[in-house]
């Protein structure tokens, strides 16, 4: 496969390594979660002589299936998350492929939480990105220790990592429209209800950007090298504020 797009005067040219999914899925069991909810839930559907399951004697397998989309696997999310108007992810137009940036970032103790700073974001960019005007339209943040069991962990009540709303507001100025992170949230885990660097980088109230997403709960493999990619962020057509997504990314020759 031949893939070649021209960003902000530099050429991202895919490799031939092959595409890292970065997504978790949503699973019935095993499958990374927060907030609090339950894993994913499949329940047969057995109606008026109908069974839902080949295992049991039924023609095909039909079940419900109950989720959070906040809370299991990895998702994609709008303003709506954030506002009392109903804004759905679904009226969201996004690229096929994107011009995107791969950091790693170790957070730091501040006041007894692992947070990530402006600085460290600047600095982290800095090192394969020069333009200080603009960022590519898509940034992926990897957070340090690399661990592979955020893949299946339970982060309730863990007081996880989270951005500084410095950090966040950099990004909207940078012109950032997608922002993925290994974490359950870009904020605390209990801040009393202030989503502070959600509200930073969708700029609301003042200047909503209703165009712009936050993609929570990916994991980035040790083999996904930092620096300069293409992504494919496929979105799950839910109308709702967010929903399950699978980012896709393409190496990028150096």
């Amino acid at each position: 496969m031949q893939l070649t797009i021209e960003f902000n005067g530099k050429i991202f040219r895919a490799s031939n390594a092959p595409e890292v999914d970065i997504s978790i899925p949503i699973a019935e069991q095993g499958g990374a979660s927060a907030w609090y909810v339950e894993n994913m839930k499949l329940e047969v559907v057995r109606s008026n002589g109908f069974l839902g399951s080949v295992a049991e004697g039924g023609g095909v397998n039909f079940r419900n299936v109950t989720f959070n989309p906040h809370g299991n696997g990895t998702h994609t999310e709008c303003l709506g998350h954030i506002s009392p108007e109903a804004h759905s992810i679904e009226n969201i137009s996004i690229p096929s492929i994107l011009p995107c940036l791969v950091i790693s970032v170790l957070p730091v103790k501040i006041d007894g939480d692992d947070v990530i700073t402006l600085n460290q974001m600047r600095s982290a960019c800095a090192v394969h990105w020069s333009d200080k005007s603009r960022l590519p339209p898509a940034i992926v943040v990897r957070t340090l220790p690399h661990d592979p069991g955020k893949v299946s962990r339970n982060w309730s009540n863990s007081n996880p990592a989270y951005f500084m709303p410095e950090a966040a507001s950099w990004l909207a100025e940078m012109q950032v429209e997608h922002w993925l992170i290994d974490l359950p949230s870009v904020d605390r885990e209990s801040d009393g209800g202030a989503l502070a660097a959600h509200h930073a980088y969708w700029c609301y109230p003042n200047k909503p950007r209703h165009q712009a997403t936050i993609t929570e709960f990916i994991h980035a493999p040790e083999t996904l090298e930092d620096g300069l990619h293409l992504l494919n962020l496929q979105t799950a057509p839910f109308d709702l504020d967010a929903t399950p997504s699978r980012p896709v990314i393409f190496p990028c020759e150096k």
